[in-house]
């Protein structure tokens, strides 16, 4: 067994013997057993225990576990955690709130004692006992590949990480070595209380499904096995096309292309947003199928109001061809965009130059009609525009839009069209069509830049004079 765990921990949880490892232990016999023959393997420990404070035996529990400690000559970090009023506080069930507290307790341990991963006893029953659970509540292939060996990031690090070197051993051989070897580990008597769901399917659902399959158990982790390895491939996949159909992604929002997104198969859709949750919920573990189909739906059909609310404090918006995943808390990021923020209008000198904010700023020339016009007429940079110097009034104005504003574009024969339609119509993205710049002869748009100029300036026959502006940032 010992030379099985050696392999485990090595190969599947990539640990090395002289580096710290934190090891949790509760004094039952899956920890007790994983802190014993770790220690027998020449791992360089350090024990950590969490009182959770929800039994009147939690405190001869944690000497216990000292004691297991000391007799190995290990260093053992204790911690005292109120259960019941991290429960009351956050609205968690006891068990969140049991596991969210020890999991916190160890991962500030691991980060001062500079461990290479938190190790903890989840056994090969445990990880059937998961599978099903999640196959119960209808579960995809996320859930049925059960629980990693090595997970990171985790919902608590993103550089330690949360290590199960027992889940390839069943409890029957636990046992087995505890007898052997002599061991008393603590004997948690709200294991066997089949009010808890978890219980329920060790002790009663488990039992009765193997009369139908005697191996259901190694059957099941065979299948969370399998499934491991085809969810790893999955990943590979969506490492490659996530550059594809993302622009941008930061601690409180995701940014997709939504016609990239929709080009996917759509089992990658899927994964695609499961891990955009998963960036900004790293800690939620149960996203159900009826949530990720309301996103799919959405990103088909938007609402009227091109928002929903999805799931966990995450919400949905569209703004154009961009599909915007961001926390409750806050709303969409700023782009980089050029902005005239306020009211005011701002001269545009020919010469000269206008600072937007975000370190954009318009620049301005005069430059005589070129022998060749086709640089002119055949311009392919919507960031620069060349107009007819003496159709201007000058100086130009640069403001934002206003109310009533209409443009006459280039391209359409004259006709005019609202400010406000064109920017939808050209998909510029919502937030920041308020503050995008126009540049104004007198009451006349002459340029949306980045999109056209206005009809009346185009470049004529007759045109001597050119006024050449150009958008980009003050310092590129």
């Amino acid at each position: 067994m010992l030379y099985d765990l050696k392999i485990s921990a090595e190969k599947h949880c990539l640990l090395l013997p002289q580096k710290p490892l934190l090891v949790a232990v509760s004094g039952g016999p899956d920890s007790l057993y994983l802190l014993d023959a770790l220690w027998r393997l020449g791992f360089s420990l350090v024990v950590a225990h969490l009182d959770h404070q929800l039994r009147s035996s939690s405190g001869s529990e944690a000497d216990t576990v000292r004691q297991a400690a000391n007799e190995r000559g290990i260093e053992f970090i204790l911690g005292h955690q109120d259960v019941h009023a991290l429960a009351d506080d956050y609205g968690f069930s006891i068990e969140e709130a049991a596991r969210e507290a020890r999991y916190r307790f160890l991962f500030a341990q691991a980060t001062q004692i500079g461990a290479q991963a938190v190790a903890v006893g989840h056994s090969a029953d445990d990880q059937v006992e998961t599978v099903l659970m999640h196959l119960l509540r209808g579960a995809g292939l996320s859930g049925l590949k059960g629980m990693p060996y090595r997970q990171l990031p985790n919902a608590w690090s993103q550089d330690i990480p949360l290590v199960r070197p027992l889940l390839g051993v069943w409890r029957d051989e636990i046992w087995e070595y505890i007898n052997e070897n002599n061991l008393m580990p603590v004997i948690d008597e709200s294991n066997l209380d089949t009010r808890f769901y978890r219980n329920r399917l060790r002790h009663e659902l488990i039992p009765y499904l193997e009369n139908y399959n005697p191996r259901l158990r190694q059957s099941i982790w065979r299948m969370a096995d399998v499934s491991a390895g085809d969810h790893e491939s999955l990943e590979m996949l969506v490492d490659d096309i996530w550059p594809e159909c993302v622009r941008q992604a930061g601690r409180t929002f995701v940014e997709f292309k939504a016609s990239a997104l929709r080009d996917q198969p759509l089992g990658l859709q899927r994964r695609l947003l499961l891990r955009g949750i998963a960036l900004l919920r790293p800690g939620l573990r149960d996203v159900d199928y009826a949530s990720i189909e309301r996103a799919l739906d959405f990103l088909e059909t938007p609402s009227r109001s091109s928002q929903i609310d999805l799931i966990a404090g995450l919400r949905l918006n569209m703004d154009s061809d961009a599909l915007w995943l961001t926390t409750w808390e806050s709303g969409l990021p700023p782009g980089d965009w050029p902005q005239v923020r306020g009211s005011e209008a701002l001269v545009l000198a020919i010469p000269g130059a206008s600072l937007l904010s975000g370190g954009w700023q318009i620049r301005s020339e005069q430059v005589n009609m070129p022998a060749d016009l086709s640089t002119v007429l055949e311009n392919s940079d919507p960031y620069q525009a060349w107009l007819d110097l003496d159709q201007l009034k000058t100086p130009l104005i640069v403001r934002s839009r206003r109310p009533g504003d209409r443009f006459q574009p280039l391209g359409m024969g004259g006709h005019s069209i609202k400010i406000s339609d064109f920017m939808i119509n050209a998909r510029l993205p919502r937030q920041a069509r308020a503050h995008w710049p126009l540049v104004l002869s007198g009451s006349e748009i002459a340029w949306l830049p980045g999109f056209r100029v206005g009809h009346p300036f185009r470049i004529r026959e007759t045109t001597l004079r050119l006024a050449h502006l150009v958008l980009g940032h003050k310092n590129p």
